[in-house]
């Protein structure tokens, strides 16, 4: 039997079956009603373990019906944080970071990583060789910063990601487009300075667009955050049948 994983973040919502490590097919919905796309997917095929991560708490009345949905269900939110603290992970980090974390470790065993989340945010976590957390940060993501900019100003228009941006922009449209891809490229290679020999990993929907413009030798595993889950759901099996 497989399992299900399900990733609820910012934006959207992914989701793919597993067997072990092996991720199947995998699905994206954005929308506001998760609980009945879920439920399009396990009444398809019942898993024997439902494993939700969510950004938002998760209420008892849904857990209570996806329950009946699987042979097992966990649930990874705000209020489950005692797996964190057992994987020496500190309970302020978002569930989908964590499985990006761990992932990276049983991947790259015995090696510091940086590992960089291009979504809605920008976010960079580091492990030292020994796979324990040395902290990480946050900031906006692309589009999030192109949004900002034609928000928060009152002339810049809202500008879609460059498919070739310009070194320096001769145009307005050409100024944003490059002013943020550019200030994510110059920030990210900051961070990789900071620990060289570490291997990098880049993830989340903006992972290759990002990758071909380092210098730096990048690994883009964009479903690094469901191989996390997808390891998590099998050690709890195996703990299940020990």
């Amino acid at each position: 039997m497989s399992n299900l994983l399900v990733e609820i973040g910012n934006t959207a919502l992914k989701a793919a079956w597993s067997e072990r490590m092996t991720l199947g097919k995998t699905f994206r919905y954005q929308g506001e009603k998760f609980m009945d796309f879920i439920l399009s997917l396990t009444r398809r095929e019942k898993p024997e373990v439902l494993l939700l991560s969510s950004v938002y708490a998760i209420s008892p009345a849904d857990a209570a019906v996806l329950k009946e949905e699987c042979t097992y269900l966990l649930i990874l939110d705000s209020n489950n944080k005692e797996f964190l603290v057992a994987h020496g992970l500190p309970s302020y980090i978002s569930y989908d970071r964590a499985a990006s974390i761990l992932a990276a470790r049983y991947l790259f065993k015995g090696r510091g990583c940086t590992i960089v989340d291009f979504g809605t945010t920008l976010s960079v976590d580091f492990t030292g060789e020994d796979g324990m957390y040395r902290g990480g940060n946050i900031s906006l993501g692309c589009r999030t910063r192109f949004k900002a900019l034609n928000r928060y100003s009152r002339s810049l228009p809202l500008v879609d990601m460059p498919e070739n941006p310009e070194p320096i922009g001769q145009s307005e449209t050409a100024s944003i487009a490059s002013g943020v891809v550019s200030g994510i490229v110059f920030e990210i290679e900051g961070y990789l300075n900071l620990h060289p020999d570490n291997i990098v990993v880049f993830t989340g929907g903006d992972a290759n667009y990002f990758a071909k413009r380092m210098k730096s030798s990048i690994f883009a595993i964009c479903n690094l955050v469901l191989m996390g889950m997808a390891l998590i759901a099998d050690e709890y099996v195996q703990k299940l049948h020990q």
